[in-house]
């Protein structure tokens, strides 16, 4: 049974990370939002962003995220508390359907619910980077796709998120995770550069860390992330959107509930 005592106490302790988490979730929600109201007006799509099937749909979808968060594992070329899981595989999913501010509220979700599951054990750190990173990539991804609903579209849409998560999560770890890391835990930097050199004798600074272990990382996820997407969305995506296999229009699909 989880400790909510524990968790509370881990957010009065930790004030200062949870309000730049707060303040960093109402920032990405305002950008999907806006980007995803401007394409709606720009197609004549007239339905409404979040409707009851696509909040029904997304809380499935983030409980599924939080599964496979919770199932991570690490990676033979970067430190042991670096950790690779394809979470990012249903709430690109959500995004594709449904657009960027259903990608990121399955992201925040997914967060939230990992932290009622199993905790922190980075004072929220780690929690605060899952989410920047994993935004990083679902927020481009189906920002790009809502304007280009093609296969070519999907193809280019995972593509820029692939690059966009291996930027962010590069600078992300070099000027703000690894210090904040070092700080909450009073490991002095060469200790954690020295984490880096034992797996990689070319890691000798943080360039070379975040260039050889996190940018590996994050391409790595990026891609596989981007791959299984694309061959599991198609079959998917009537589903999710209609309940049925066969694909219909929003017209039929109102037809029907009729």
């Amino acid at each position: 049974m989880f400790n909510f005592h524990a968790l509370g106490k881990s957010i009065t302790d930790n004030l200062l990370y949870v309000c730049e988490f707060a303040l960093i979730i109402a920032a990405v929600f305002l950008v999907a939002y806006a980007v995803e109201k401007f394409a709606k007006k720009r197609n004549g799509d007239t339905e409404r962003v979040l409707s009851t099937r696509k909040i029904a749909v997304i809380g499935v979808f983030s409980a599924i995220a939080t599964v496979l968060h919770v199932f991570d594992f690490s990676v033979p070329f970067a430190p042991p508390f670096y950790k690779l899981d394809f979470s990012e595989i249903p709430v690109l999913v959500c995004g594709f359907a449904f657009g960027p501010v259903a990608g990121v509220m399955t992201e925040m979700i997914k967060i939230l619910l990992k932290l009622v599951v199993k905790g922190t054990s980075t004072a929220f750190v780690g929690d605060l980077a899952n989410f920047v990173v994993g935004c990083s990539f679902v927020l481009p991804a189906s920002v790009l796709y809502h304007f280009v609903k093609t296969r070519t579209g999907a193809i280019l849409s995972c593509i820029a998120g692939t690059v966009t998560i291996t930027v962010c999560g590069t600078l992300l770890n070099a000027v703000y995770l690894l210090p904040a890391f070092s700080a909450l835990y009073g490991i002095p930097m060469d200790a954690l550069i020295g984490m880096g050199s034992a797996v990689n004798a070319r890691i000798v600074d943080v360039p070379t860390f975040v260039l050889l272990a996190v940018a590996p990382m994050n391409l790595l996820k990026g891609a596989s992330v981007s791959l299984i997407t694309m061959l599991v969305y198609k079959k998917l995506s009537p589903v999710i959107k209609y309940g049925s296999a066969t694909r219909k229009t929003p017209a039929m699909a109102r037809a029907a509930v009729k």
